[in-house]
C-alpha cells in the first residue's frame, strides 16, 4: 500500500505548493543575463558622460582664459596656470576676474587639467589625458584637447 502525500486545504498536493531549484536557477540565471546586458550599457554611457563633460570644461576654461587674454593683453604662463583664472597673478593690474565661477577643478577622471602656455598645437594647450591619465591613447583613454 502506497502512501500519497496529504492535501492541502486548498486540494494541491504538498509537492506542487512550491517552486524547484531548477526553476530558482532558470529565474536567477534569467536575472543574470539581463543585468549584464544593462550593466555594459550604463557603464559605455557613464564613460561617454565623463568626456563629454571634458569637452564642457575644457571650452568654458578656454573662453575664460580669451576673456583673461582681453583684459590683460596676454594667456596666463603655464606656471600661473589655470588659477590665474580665479586669483591675480602679481603685477597684472588689469586683471577683472574671476574669470571662472568656481574653483578650477580635476577632470571627470579626476586628474589635474594640463595648461602649456605657449602652446604646441595654439596659443595655449589645454587638455585632459582621459581615463588612463596619460598622454596619448585610445577610446576612453584617448586626450580630450582644445584645439580640436
Amino acid at each position: 500500500m502506497m502512501m500519497e502525500t496529504p492535501c492541502r486545504a486548498d486540494g494541491r498536493h504538498r509537492r506542487d505548493a512550491g517552486i524547484t531549484l531548477i526553476e530558482l536557477l532558470v529565474v536567477m540565471v534569467i536575472i543574470g543575463l539581463f543585468a549584464t546586458l544593462v550593466g555594459t550599457r550604463v557603464i559605455g554611457r557613464v564613460d561617454q558622460a565623463r568626456v563629454t563633460a571634458a569637452q564642457s570644461q575644457i571650452a568654458q576654461y578656454s573662453t575664460a582664459l580669451d576673456l583673461f587674454r582681453l583684459d590683460t593683453g596676454r594667456y596666463p604662463t603655464t606656471e600661473e596656470g589655470l588659477q590665474a583664472l580665479r586669483t591675480p597673478p602679481s603685477g597684472l593690474d588689469s586683471w577683472d576676474g574671476p574669470y571662472v565661477e568656481s574653483n578650477i577643478g580635476n577632470d571627470p577622471w579626476n586628474n589635474a587639467y594640463v595648461y602649456r602656455q605657449p602652446g604646441e598645437h595654439d596659443e595655449f594647450d589645454l587638455m585632459s589625458f582621459g581615463a588612463d591619465g596619460v598622454e596619448g591613447g585610445e577610446d576612453d583613454d584617448r586626450d580630450i584637447v582644445s584645439w580640436e
